[in-house]
């Protein structure tokens, strides 16, 4: 069955919604899909051409924005950090964080409260930081 094109366009506005709400959340391709109507390797194809990035890249993105963010305010500690964003690892919050942004969640912790990003509107400090794919 063909569905036309503007409901899938639809669908995956919803499912990129859904990743921006529920980034903390265990989600995977398969239930995102599913509320997409559509089989999982469509669904990626379709979300990656859709908006650039895989599912799963997208995800990784919201997280390690959000982790940036609360590491900035220096509230919580790393592993807290982790725990908040969605991460159940240390090490894979870790090893994603620093093969994304390039330094450790410390090294940001620590680099960052050395400059002023803090007096900068969060939306500007999330446009010039957001990891690029």
């Amino acid at each position: 069955m063909n569905r036309p094109a503007a409901p899938l366009a639809r669908h995956l506005l919803r499912v990129r919604d859904l990743i921006d709400r529920a980034y903390a959340q265990q989600l995977d391709v398969r239930a995102l899909a599913r509320s997409a109507s559509v089989s999982p390797s469509y669904f990626s194809r379709s979300f990656k051409a859709a908006f650039g990035q895989t599912p799963y890249q997208y995800l990784m993105s919201r997280r390690l924005e959000r982790a940036k963010a609360l590491l900035r305010a220096g509230e919580l500690s790393v592993t807290e950090v982790c725990l908040a964003v969605g991460f159940t690892s240390l090490g894979s919050f870790s090893a994603q964080f620093r093969r994304i942004v390039g330094e450790s969640p410390t090294a940001y912790r620590r680099r960052d409260g050395q400059e002023t990003l803090a007096r900068v509107p969060g939306c500007y400090v999330r446009m010039w930081t957001r990891p690029h794919h």
